[in-house]
């Protein structure tokens, strides 16, 4: 107990220097993407809080084929906090300690760096604490995880500027340079990532005019982009295209995307009369200053392999929106 509390007055120490010191520099951080490090007793680990804690962490993500964790999890004990843990990218202290509290720091020890202590006077209150601020948990991480993705993967990308649909249409992604381009004709953008094994990820862009109500409060998702596959997304024989699964509704939500409402997608897509499918997630901006949905989407195709990350990165480059 007393150990937690003397680290949460470091990680405050090093926040307050920091502050200072604006020309402070840091060790590189380690650890892979929607990995987390868990500081706390290993007897917590093991009981009730470790319990309450697996049910945010471990929640799957929504939308993948087979189910996937939001994180995969290493948990270390206070005692074994060591220097070669200390600069993981994403870390999470947890203990009983002298108050019930949440808090969050950033390069501490390394960067980029985010660290979220969360403790609790007891057993109860810690718990209490973990459930009120679950969706915090979350949302801190994976955003940092976001910013680091398109850090990493977009030091070499594709000039909007020469890329035809987006100087027509007013609208651009930021589209690293290892994806290649399939097709842009002035009406939509297609640009492929080989990956191993003739697998890929694949990134599609175009806007639909907004026609009815229901196009603008996201009833029409699913319907628009079954139009546009079956115009420009075909398969390998006649009669073949892509659309959205049809066994099951992809989930959606209303969220906010370079600045505009928006509506986020996540379920399978299929390729009609033939046998391929795969995740997608895709973002359909209600442009009111244009009259036009813009959609912007991301989708794998690699059969047997996990797919999570590969959808990150899809997530990191299509929050890249920006419509004029």
């Amino acid at each position: 107990m007393k150990k937690l509390g003397i680290l949460l007055m470091i990680i405050t120490l090093f926040v307050s220097c920091d502050k200072g010191n604006q020309k402070k520099t840091f060790k590189e951080a380690n650890g892979r993407i929607n990995n987390l490090l868990i500081v706390m007793k290993n007897s917590e680990w093991a009981g009730e809080i470790g319990d309450e804690l697996r049910k945010i962490i471990a929640e799957p993500v929504v939308g993948l084929p087979q189910p996937e964790a939001q994180f995969e999890v290493t948990q270390v004990p206070l005692d074994n906090f060591s220097s070669m843990f200390k600069a993981t990218r994403s870390i999470l202290n947890v203990g009983i300690t002298g108050e019930d509290s949440f808090t969050v720091a950033s390069e501490v020890y390394a960067s980029p760096q985010k660290i979220i202590t969360i403790t609790g006077k007891t057993k109860e209150g810690l718990i209490n604490e973990i459930k009120k601020n679950s969706q915090k948990i979350i949302t801190i991480f994976k955003s940092a995880d976001l910013e680091s993705v398109r850090r990493r993967i977009l030091k070499q990308y594709w000039n909007p500027e020469n890329i035809e649909t987006f100087e027509k249409q007013g609208y651009n992604l930021t589209i690293p340079r290892n994806y290649k381009k399939v097709e842009d004709n002035g009406e939509f953008v297609w640009y492929r990532y080989h990956l191993n094994g003739g697998n890929s990820m694949e990134l599609f862009a175009y806007s639909v005019p907004i026609t009815s109500e229901d196009d603008e409060n996201g009833n029409n998702i699913v319907a628009i982009r079954n139009a546009f596959g079956k115009k420009n997304i075909p398969g390998q024989i006649e009669d073949s295209y892509m659309i959205t699964e049809e066994a099951y509704t992809p989930h959606i939500f209303e969220v906010e995307v370079d600045g505009k409402k928006a509506f986020e997608a996540r379920g399978k897509w299929e390729v009609k009369n033939v046998y391929m499918a795969g995740p997608f997630l895709s973002y359909s901006v209600v442009d009111k200053k244009n009259n036009r949905i813009v959609v912007v989407e991301g989708l794998t195709f690699a059969p047997g392999i996990n797919k999570r990350d590969y959808m990150f990165e899809l997530e990191a480059i299509l929050k890249t929106l920006k419509i004029e």
